[in-house]
């Protein structure tokens, strides 16, 4: 059992020191004084307010890049399921009607994004 574990302690106590090193090396390799350009918060290369007039950013562009997280997500999960199909003799069909399933799922839930205008760029 001790055998065993030897490897995993000695991996785990490789990489706590290897991070250690390196966040002590940042700190005194990197630069000491931070001015008010690396303070202050950046959106999407656009000042985030303005010296007059404050405006509020959109929620679309937030939006659209959490659906497309969301369908890449999805996509990813199919190319394992492509690649092994060939893989399961007896339960092809099972396995072929379970996809589907899921397929009709995410097209159920994009019509509805579609329908209610979520990917709509004004």
């Amino acid at each position: 059992m001790a055998d065993s574990a030897l490897p995993i302690v000695m991996t785990l106590v490789l990489a706590c020191t290897i991070a250690g090193a390196m966040i002590v090396a940042s700190h005194f390799l990197g630069r000491p004084k931070k001015s008010r350009t690396d303070i202050s918060p950046y959106e999407c290369g656009m000042p985030p307010y303005e010296r007059t007039v404050r405006h509020r950013f959109s929620v679309r562009f937030y939006l659209i890049a959490m659906l497309f997280i969301l369908f890449d997500i999805e996509v990813a999960f199919m190319v394992p399921w492509a690649v092994t199909f060939q893989g399961f003799a007896d339960d092809q069909m099972f396995v072929l009607i379970e996809m589907t399933v899921f397929l009709g799922i995410l097209v159920a839930g994009f019509a509805y994004l579609w329908l209610r205008g979520a990917l709509e760029w004004e």
